[in-house]
């Protein structure tokens, strides 16, 4: 039987109205059977004002109105339209509001509800099926423009509604990620699926997050890899108790291996995961428990998804092989929104282009090298910025790291390093030269207070490329 997002909350607030599906700490909590009469009432105000099936509405909301974009979320799924979450703290929110062609914007604080009594039954709505589109989703443009990722109602709620809910090891999942990400998206998904309570809090910073955690004794808990840097260097492990944490997962960027094994030590009873996945990709995506003898490894597909290594042509390599990484989703695959030629360029017979390269070992494990478009083409080499940033990471006076090229006069271009934290310039460089080839080998280094990030918490290196030259 085919499931959609709407239909899993209407049987959850039938089933369990009184329970609490979400809490922004200090602003609210959300009921499963409030989040369906308020979402229902949205719906049928929407269509009231003459919003219909396929008609894009922005949601343009901030990280502490996560329980009024939850409602607006699934109201305007309800009446059959296609949502298409922005954060209020994007420069470009209005560019994205006209490429999608949005009818209605919606934000906190002025959703419209109608009396659900007086609007009859809810088949008054119209169904909603599984192949209707639902959801735009903007790319954080880390290569280029933000595209628009067109999801479908069987993409959002694949694996949903099975007998089991995820984590049901945990009364409580904490996280803080933004809304208007892929991953703020897969935190929605679980406040309507999974068995904990979703809890989250308006604004991130490490003393807030670990007080969080402690304060409802979270036993899941996820976060990006910077998140994840800031808590251990201001050691919150020390003030907070993290000892009730069983699942630790990062996701949206790559978790360097140092980073990884000292989560182990802050979060003492946590299993820490990685997980590799894309907006275009989902629910495709890889997942690695961290394994001190595979400390780089992103893992291994899960959940009907595959992962294969592809050559220029597309087909596939023989395991140790470096090339692009291609990803297989377990169900309907997404599109660009009002991008036939990028679609056909990424989306290929059910397969999804990653835009990363990297090999595949011989027990089926996957390994980065890099973005293909952050590779840096030195001379007669191409280096990997995720096997420099590895080894800068593992110099105990760096805080954080990123690799990047720069100009070169005679190589074309050649490695720089901005760093965060209190290590002298000739010291890295020594520590380097056992770890790195001459050619991988900075020419320039830069020390930053905190290295600059778009909405989804990766590191942007063009505007490090701005400040490096």
């Amino acid at each position: 039987m085919s499931v959609t997002l709407p239909g899993l909350l209407r049987e959850r607030a039938a089933t369990e109205p009184g329970r609490v599906a979400m809490t922004v700490h200090g602003v609210g909590s959300l009921t499963f059977g409030e989040w369906e009469r308020r979402s229902y009432g949205l719906a049928c105000a929407l269509r009231r004002r003459g919003v219909g099936h396929g008609d894009r509405v922005g949601l343009v909301f901030g990280n502490g109105d996560w329980l009024d974009y939850s409602v607006a979320f699934f109201g305007v799924i309800r009446a059959g339209a296609v949502a298409v979450p922005l954060s209020d703290r994007l420069p470009d929110v209005d560019a994205m509001l006209a490429h999608c062609g949005a009818s209605m914007v919606l934000r906190a604080g002025e959703l419209p509800y109608a009396d659900s009594a007086a609007d009859g039954a809810d088949g008054d709505l119209g169904p909603v099926r599984p192949g209707d589109p639902a959801q735009i989703l903007y790319t954080s443009g880390t290569t280029g423009r933000p595209k628009g990722v067109a999801a479908t109602h069987a993409n959002l709620a694949y694996g949903c509604g099975g007998r089991r809910r995820p984590f049901m090891h945990s009364g409580h999942l904490a996280h803080a990620f933004p809304i208007g990400t892929n991953a703020g998206q897969w935190m929605l998904v679980n406040a309507v699926d999974a068995h904990p309570e979703v809890v989250t809090l308006p604004r991130f910073t490490p003393g807030r997050f670990a007080a969080l955690i402690e304060h409802y004794r979270a036993g899941t808990v996820f976060l990006v890899p910077a998140m994840a840097i800031e808590m251990l260097t201001v050691g919150v492990h020390t003030r907070y108790d993290l000892s009730n944490v069983l699942l630790l997962g990062s996701a949206a960027a790559p978790l360097p291996a140092r980073v990884a094994s000292d989560l182990s030590t802050a979060f003492p009873n946590a299993t820490i995961t990685n997980y590799y996945t894309s907006t275009e990709a989902a629910p495709a995506q890889t997942v690695m428990i961290f394994d001190p003898d595979r400390p780089s490894s992103v893992g291994r597909p899960v959940s009907g998804g595959a992962v294969k290594i592809a050559g220029p042509d597309g087909a596939p390599l023989p395991p140790g092989a470096t090339g692009e990484v291609w990803m297989r989703s377990p169900t309907v695959t997404r599109t660009y929104f009002g991008d036939e030629a990028a679609t056909g360029e990424v989306f290929r017979g059910g397969w999804v282009r990653m835009g990363d390269l990297g090999y595949i070992d011989d027990d089926g494990y996957l390994y980065l090298i890099d973005r293909e478009s952050d590779v840096i083409k030195s001379g007669a080499y191409k280096v990997s910025t995720i096997h420099v940033e590895e080894a800068v990471h593992r110099h105990p006076g760096v805080v954080e790291a990123a690799a990047f090229g720069v100009p070169h006069p005679t190589l074309g271009k050649a490695v720089a390093i901005a760093v965060v934290g209190a290590v002298a310039h000739q010291e890295l460089r020594i520590f380097l030269k056992d770890l790195l080839a001459p050619h991988e080998l900075p020419v320039r280094l830069i020390t930053l207070d905190t290295l600059p990030r778009n909405h989804g918490g990766k590191v942007d290196k063009r505007a490090l490329r701005k400040v490096a030259t």
